[in-house]
């Protein structure tokens, strides 16, 4: 998810807690502990300032948003508590627990996807059934917010719990939507790929087949629409490629299929999962 939706999960989850007999240090604790968890995976953004080998993409959403570091994370939170609030507890450590929990698995639904088991497996893990950044999310949690704010119901926390279950139920519905894409429509293909709309309900399908990847517009309720049919020239010799851009021996180990461009004036490959406009956001290349 980007960087707003993990911070607006993080407010909600401090919001969501019954703060009643809480100290003024507790409080602030708590705080950094939610919000603080919600982002710190996201630290790995930093290694970009030493990246000289290309290796940035694979580090990015990498170790640090494995499922293993979460205790790890969790510990560090507690510790800064304890240096900076004087202040510490099982429960402080089980939110820390959830926060960075909830930033790594909900990455696991976007078509980016994350090191999730690293650093056992490289590989990248993705379901593609909820956008980088959803709207609906944001206007979910905005909800909660305005309706506290609006209302003011003495127990306000017990919206904020609510909308946590929201959250949930639109992940889960999404996810259920997106298997059963994916179970109808992967006999068509050799390798099958999901991307979710803005829109939910709404989702593309990024087939390849030998050399031909096809991206199709498709709910559950109606049949795919094809938007565009791709030529991947799957006989080109890549080695070159991989010397001169090492960005793209990445790309080629990150994405889960990717389309390979061999013309007179380039060599490159790209993620048709990105593919918008007659381009793709993730497409690495050489000159001939």
């Amino acid at each position: 998810m980007d960087t707003i939706t993990h911070t607006l999960f993080g407010l909600t989850l401090y919001a969501a807690v019954n703060k009643a007999g809480y100290s003024r240090n507790a409080k602030r604790a708590l705080f950094v502990t939610a919000v603080g968890g919600s982002q710190i995976p996201d630290i790995d953004v930093i290694s970009a300032w030493w990246d000289t080998t290309g290796r940035y993409q694979m580090w990015h959403r990498g170790l640090t948003h494995s499922i293993f570091l979460v205790p790890v994370w969790a510990a560090l939170l507690a510790l800064l508590n304890k240096l900076f609030f004087k202040t510490g507890s099982w429960q402080l450590f089980g939110l820390g627990l959830l926060a960075v929990w909830i930033h790594d698995t909900s990455d696991l639904f976007n078509a980016w996807g994350t090191g999730y088991l690293e650093p056992f497996s490289s590989q990248r893990i993705t379901f593609g059934t909820v956008p980088i950044v959803d709207v609906t999310l944001w206007v979910i949690m905005l909800g909660g917010l305005l309706f506290v704010k609006l209302r003011k119901p003495v127990k306000s926390y017990r919206v904020y719990r609510i909308v946590g279950l929201l959250l949930a139920c639109h992940f889960i519905i999404q996810s259920v939507q997106g298997y059963v894409l994916y179970d109808q429509h992967a006999s068509r293909y050799d390798q099958l790929a999901l991307s979710a709309g803005f829109v939910p309900g709404q989702f593309q399908i990024i087939g390849k087949k030998g050399d031909k990847v096809e991206i199709s517009e498709a709910t559950v309720f109606t049949d795919p629409k094809l938007q565009i049919a791709l030529q991947s020239s799957e006989n080109a010799n890549l080695d070159r490629l991989f010397t001169d851009n090492p960005k793209a021996r990445t790309l080629y180990e990150w994405s889960p299929f990717v389309v390979v461009v061999d013309d007179e004036q380039q060599l490159g490959i790209y993620d048709p999962r990105f593919y918008r406009n007659g381009q793709s956001f993730l497409f690495e290349n050489i000159h001939k």
